[in-house]
């Protein structure tokens, strides 16, 4: 049984262990073997002798003598560097000698040499799964029982095939709790720019004053900040040559105080003609109520009791 780590997805999400079938082996840290110079030209003499080493390591295998197959092996190797069964050979041995960075080279090189090598492959898939790389190791050994399937390709792949599936499983589990933390950050985030808009828009409206409007800009401002903060807002329309605006003047400063979360905004239509025009303003005084930049209601006129009336209708709860 062999435990291996899985946290590749976040350097924050929690590690947590899969518990893997098959043995594991460490990598080791023999020198590289001896590998054929593949620009040389191999000739007919060559490549017979090479054969003969061949056989005589495939006899050493048989008999279990690792090491004299693998020097018999090389010598093949060296005289016939153009033989992907040679190093496909070699690669298996070392397999059994628990090598498999040497196996892999091997398999490597089979490959190069012939990328149809189902030798290569089975050799490749075997070793990445004696060093615990199961779905490299599932990629080569199925293409190796493509080309060529033998039953000890099977019974690799019903060891690895499991510990594939427990680390898809695993990804997926880990994929969904990234997923899930990511939307919690962005949740957080949202929060934490709304709180900065309520703040920012609190800031903008004084509670309990009258807000007096010198520009456009700062009227749309006031009126978005509201918005933010689903606030009621009232338009004062206002002049200063206006004798019933001297009378309501008092009022509505009352009001505010009163209605706090009520913003009171105050417009002279001689200071901003353009935007008593787009309200509608015909005569002073007039109050618009306005809740999300719409207007809502009107209130025309020195009608105190009307602008109590309205106000407690729409600012009520």
């Amino acid at each position: 049984m062999a435990k291996a780590g899985e946290s590749s997805f976040s350097d924050e999400i929690m590690e947590s262990d899969i518990e893997f079938e098959g043995e594991v082996v460490e990598p080791g840290n023999d020198l590289p073997q001896k590998m054929g110079d593949p620009s040389v030209e191999v000739s007919e003499e060559m490549r017979d002798k090479a054969q003969l080493y061949k056989k005589k390591g495939v006899d050493a295998l048989s008999e279990g003598k690792l090491n004299e197959a693998i020097e018999h092996l090389t010598e093949g190797i060296l005289l016939n560097p153009t033989s992907a069964i040679l190093y496909a050979t070699r690669a298996g041995v070392f397999m059994k000698m628990k090598k498999p960075n040497a196996a892999i080279r091997d398999a490597d090189a089979a490959l190069q040499i012939n990328p149809d090598s189902a030798k290569g492959y089975k050799s490749r898939g075997m070793a990445k799964a004696m060093l615990g790389k199961w779905e490299d190791a599932a990629h080569d050994l199925h293409l190796a029982a493509k080309l060529d399937f033998d039953e000890e390709i099977g019974a690799e792949l019903k060891k690895v095939e499991p510990n594939v599936h427990k680390i898809k499983e695993h990804k997926k589990k880990y994929e969904r709790l990234r997923k899930e933390r990511e939307m919690k950050k962005a949740d957080t985030e949202r929060k934490r720019k709304r709180d900065e808009e309520v703040s920012a828009a609190s800031a903008a409206l004084k509670d309990g004053d009258v807000i007096t409007i010198r520009s456009s800009n700062e009227f749309e401002a006031k009126l978005k900040a509201a918005s933010s903060l689903s606030r009621l807002v009232i338009l004062y329309f206002t002049a200063t040559w206006c004798g019933p605006c001297r009378f309501m003047g008092p009022v509505y400063k009352s009001l505010a105080e009163k209605h706090r979360n009520v913003v009171f905004l105050k417009v002279d239509i001689d200071e901003l003609g353009n935007v008593a025009h787009r309200w509608n303003v015909t005569s002073v005084p007039t109050f618009s109520f306005v809740i999300n930049s719409k207007e809502i209601d009107k209130v025309v006129g020195a009608d105190k009791a009307g602008l109590e009336r309205k106000l407690a209708q729409h600012s009520s709860p």
